[in-house]
């Protein structure tokens, strides 16, 4: 590891010109690596600040998301590892704690944060170590959209237990004569002179009987209705804010008030996204998370490709919109990433961004549908593992015709462990009344689309960030319920069985073989194909399962329960879907060679089994 910035010694002066240095490291290192960008920028002043005020060896810093915490790892004995920045065997583009002991929490999800600050609070206090320690909380004002960051704040507000939460406003839009009154009473407000004021002031309240007390609320109140912070402050929060997120000596005197008052406290930070890259500054979604680019004009340097899956279930419906007005749907703050935004554009009135509320958006798509229309939740695998007691509770027991569009399903790379998209099938599969399907490629997602569209029973189809593996597959057949796809036939012992994206990892695997192979496109996981796998069964004795699915309840397991219920007893099943272990970050290529996942490798699996 490199070696750690001494960030306590530095002058102001050194400070700035040290905030400098990040921003270029940064900049250097996403225009050739891609990752998250406009937000990491603008916070670098404030967790410089961060480490000026507090020290990670023992004050447990937490990143929601953790995706602006790229300063953080410079700081942090990691600036020449930093060009390894989301490689495989790299450098993380979140905080992990097997990485670096100044990294409390791992996080890829937001809004888990205060939570987080909260059982930290907790636990320092059974410890006896509140005049040593104290948790620092950086949360973005996305992630304040979730409803678990209020049930941490009402929990907090209640207990009192020392905390520092800073908010990194990038998004909200304050006026200038608010603006600038607030900060003129938040600079009054975080100093020690009017925090021991209103100290005395309680004290002297007290002994002058209730009347006192109620005019004493009843000032206070007034005051807090011309600060935006009353939220927080009428939770029992103290809040100190709006500040300017750049000012680094400001941040650093207020951090400091805010340590020394022993108590939870909110400091309100406005920033501006993509501080020091003209071009990324502002507001435009593109910059939040990019690939590579030149960092000269900001365009993109990734080669044009063959069509996304996301865009093809965009065209699909929008299609399917123009002739049914009960088509709705729902996205939880990734209008853009699920393809939904042109959507909003086209239908303002039928299709919602509910913002990071994925518990909200089943929910309430969940009455959409008992209201007679044709919702679709599209939201990416990873993230609809928020919502599963919705999914459970709202859509599947009602049996209700939701169609769970599931984006980024399988490995999705340089985001790592907290956002592949590998259980769902195995979480859903349990569900009574949920159908599982997946299309193979462009033609056969149109398909699907138009099966899900008319379907009176909670479906979810997943498929795949990027393209479908790009294979010269057999003509596809229109949709029917448990019912698959034989797409090769012969005499073969052999029996190739894929799923969704797996139907051309299990053709090109094919080719790289001397022996001839039965190919069939399950296209159902749940209501599984029975009479056809019985008819295979038959003839094709040694199964292989391919499917970008956890092996853990995927979708050889349900093969297998298919063949012990059926008592099959001489066919032999190998899936080659993932292990039971949290898959890295890296590229989607490099990780599947490391799982011995490309089809050269799948090949020799397959002689090494059938030998």
């Amino acid at each position: 590891m490199s070696k750690r910035v001494d960030v306590k010694t530095k002058s102001p002066a050194e400070l700035e010109e040290l905030c400098s240095d990040i921003r270029d490291k940064i900049l250097k290192v996403v225009s050739k690596n891609g990752g998250h960008l406009s937000s990491t920028l603008g916070a670098t002043e404030i967790i410089v600040a961060m480490h000026k005020v507090f020290d990670s060896q023992k004050d447990p810093f937490i990143f929601d998301v953790s995706h602006q915490s790229y300063a953080h790892k410079l700081l942090t004995g990691r600036w020449d590892e930093f060009e390894t920045l989301r490689q495989f065997n790299g450098i993380c583009g979140y905080t992990k704690p097997s990485e670096s002991s100044d990294d409390y929490f791992v996080a890829g999800h937001s809004s888990t944060s205060i939570s987080l600050g909260v059982g930290a609070a907790k636990a320092i206090a059974l410890k006896g170590e509140e005049d040593s320690r104290i948790p620092v909380v950086l949360i973005g004002d996305g992630s304040m959209t979730a409803g678990m960051v209020y049930e941490a704040l009402n929990e907090l507000g209640d207990r009192k237990y020392p905390m520092i939460i800073i908010l990194n406003d990038n998004e909200m839009s304050i006026s200038k004569p608010i603006g600038a009154m607030s900060r003129i009473l938040s600079s009054a407000m975080a100093s020690p002179l009017y925090q021991r004021f209103k100290k005395n002031t309680e004290s002297f309240v007290d002994n002058f009987g209730e009347s006192a007390r109620y005019l004493a609320k009843r000032m206070e109140e007034s005051f807090k209705l011309i600060t935006p912070g009353v939220l927080f402050e009428e939770m029992g929060i103290d809040y100190i804010g709006p500040v300017d997120g750049h000012n680094l000596t400001q941040l650093i005197d207020i951090m400091q008030t805010a340590k020394s008052l022993k108590k939870p406290v909110l400091i309100h930070a406005q920033t501006l996204k993509g501080k020091g890259y003209e071009i990324a500054e502002g507001h435009e979604e593109k910059w939040h998370g990019v690939g590579p680019f030149d960092i000269k004009d900001g365009h993109s340097l990734k080669k044009a490709s063959l069509k996304s899956a996301t865009q093809i279930y965009t065209e699909s419906l929008l299609h399917l919109c123009e002739h049914n007005d009960k088509i709705v749907g729902v996205t939880a703050a990734m209008p853009s990433g699920t393809g939904l935004s042109p959507l909003m554009e086209k239908y303002p009135n039928r299709f919602w961004d509910v913002a990071i509320a994925e518990q909200h958006a089943v929910t309430s798509m969940s009455a959409l549908a008992k209201e007679g229309f044709k919702p679709f939740c599209t939201i990416y695998s990873t993230f609809l593992q928020r919502a599963y007691d919705q999914v459970i509770h709202d859509a599947c027991i009602m049996d209700l015709p939701i169609v769970f569009a599931l984006d980024r399903a399988g490995i999705v790379g340089e985001d790592g462990e907290t956002h592949q998209g590998v259980f769902d099938v195995s979480f859903l599969r349990a569900i009574p009344n949920m159908t599982l399907f997946a299309p193979r490629d462009e033609k056969s997602f149109h398909q699907a689309m138009a099966f899900a569209a008319t379907y009176e029973h909670p479906c979810s189809l997943r498929y795949p960030r990027g393209s479908f593996i790009e294979s010269v597959l057999p003509e596809s057949a229109a949709f029917e319920l448990a019912k698959a796809q034989l797409l090769v036939e012969n005499d073969s012992n052999i029996l190739f069985i894929g799923y969704g994206n797996g139907v051309g990892r299990a053709y090109e695997t094919a080719k790289e073989l001397d022996e001839k192979v039965a190919l069939l496109d399950l296209r159902f996981v749940k209501p599984l194909d029975e009479q056809m796998l019985k008819t295979l069964a038959q003839k094709q004795k040694k199964w292989f399962v391919f499917s970008d699915t956890a092996k853990s309840g995927g979708v050889g397991s349900a093969i297998l329960e298919f063949l012990a219920k059926e008592k099959i007893m001489d066919v032999s099943v190998e899936s080659f879907e993932y292990d039971d272990a949290f898959i890295t970050h890296g590229n989607t290529k490099v990780i599947e060679e490391s799982l011995a996942l490309l089809p050269i490798q799948l090949a020799q699996r397959v002689k090494a089994s059938i030998l």
